[in-house]
């Protein structure tokens, strides 16, 4: 009797594709907290040495960061921080905020509510430090965003530095600005508490103040909410801090020219939407200035010079 041949079951196509088109390999909850808080700490360390005039010691720790996987590998990082299973996207809770008041009321039955001219209505977004372009507001349809990081991940997020774009505004607030702005999980990243106070107070320059607040058919297109602010840090930054508490960051924003609107706190996280209102205070300082001691305190700041 002839022995038939066996044959081989095709390889999935996952296992024939090269490298480069393999997954990154998905890193644990305990290693994602570890990466992100070494980077932030060797971000931290370069700064203080390049302000010292260290070189060969910044230079050291650039190449230790390299090492590590640079910005490549905070991004990683951050993204599997974004995953539902990690406890999602922040921009979800903004739209939480967002819906009831930007929603035609269930009642209408407009057919001018229905058939909403997006391109007209759509309110103008600029998302800092953008690593996801489907994230809660992009699914929404009720924001034309733009996108920028540092390294772009993505053919739609521009390669950009906020503190490098063109302002869209001169100073009295005329031109082509935006609606909202969204500094989510991007002050904390920033290296020195003075770069965190000059984030901050550009966001101004980057808001319109020709915004929807009317209704019209039923449409409420945000009253009172814009142009506004969507700022999210770490909560340790600002609920266990040796310089920054709740109170100190809402009389900080209020020299800005914001009033605080929207508030949650998480375990991990907080979140704010800030309506800016103007009428920044002129000469106004916030050096770094202890207000809560403890040892157990992290020395988190924010400056404003």
């Amino acid at each position: 009797m002839v022995a038939t041949k066996k044959r081989k079951r095709p390889k999935l196509l996952s296992h024939t594709r090269p490298p480069s088109f393999n997954k990154a390999p998905s890193l644990s909850s305990q290693a994602t907290r570890s990466l992100i808080r070494k980077h932030h700490t060797l971000q931290k360390q370069i700064h203080t040495a390049r302000n010292g005039g260290d070189s060969a010691n910044a230079e050291q720790l650039e190449h230790e960061l390299a090492s590590s996987g640079g910005l490549q590998k905070y991004q990683q990082a951050s993204l599997q921080g974004q995953s539902s299973s990690r406890g999602g996207d922040s921009s979800k809770i903004l739209m939480e905020w967002l819906h009831p008041t930007i929603s035609p009321p269930p009642s209408s039955s407009s057919s001018r509510a229905s058939a909403l001219n997006l391109e007209r209505e759509k309110l103008k977004m600029l998302e800092v430090g953008a690593l996801k372009i489907d994230n809660a507001c992009a699914r929404s349809g009720i924001f034309d965003v733009s996108r920028i990081d540092l390294r772009s991940q993505h053919s739609d997020i521009e390669t950009m530095d906020f503190m490098e774009m063109d302002v869209p505004n001169d100073e009295d607030g005329e031109g082509e600005g935006y609606d909202i702005v969204s500094l989510s999980l991007v002050v904390n990243y920033v290296g020195d508490p003075v770069g965190r106070g000059e984030m901050l107070r550009r966001v101004s320059r980057f808001l319109r103040f020709d915004n929807l607040c009317e209704e019209e058919d039923g449409l409420v297109a945000g009253r009172g909410l814009f142009p506004s602010l969507f700022l999210v840090l770490p909560a340790p930054c600002v609920m266990n801090s040796r310089y920054l508490d709740e109170g100190r960051l809402e009389v900080m924003m209020g020299s800005l020219g914001f009033v605080r609107v929207r508030r949650k706190v998480s375990k991990k996280l907080v979140y704010y939407l800030w309506r800016y209102e103007g009428g920044a205070k002129v000469g106004v300082d916030f050096k770094k200035q202890e207000i809560r001691p403890g040892g157990a305190r992290n020395n988190f700041a924010i400056v404003l010079q």
